[in-house]
């Protein structure tokens, strides 16, 4: 049996909405990357195109536990003690005040 393998050229690119409300955000985050490798298709290993996907009320997005008021995002800038971590709540409020 021969193994079918896709053509770069036969590849149909697609395009997703996903609405991220009340979604949980690991679980969306991992969904999300497995299209974009293309592992969501019948012939991933041969051609890993991936599709196109927009994410629709991100800012609704459901964090389990107590991860708003502990977890910390961390940002370094390259430089010695460019370190710059900033809490959930601290990225939302600053979001909201752009906006």
């Amino acid at each position: 049996m021969l193994t079918y393998m896709q053509k770069p050229l036969d590849v149909q690119e697609k395009w997703y909405l996903v609405n991220a409300e009340g979604k949980t955000l690991g679980r969306l985050a991992a969904r999300v990357a497995g299209m974009l490798r293309g592992k969501h298709r019948p012939t991933y290993p041969s051609c890993g195109h991936g599709d196109h996907i927009v994410i629709v009320n991100a800012e609704k997005i459901h964090l389990t536990g107590n991860k708003m008021a502990t977890k910390l995002y961390r940002h370094h800038s390259g430089f010695p003690a460019g370190s710059r971590p900033r809490r959930r709540s601290m990225s939302s409020e600053r979001i909201r005040q752009n906006s």
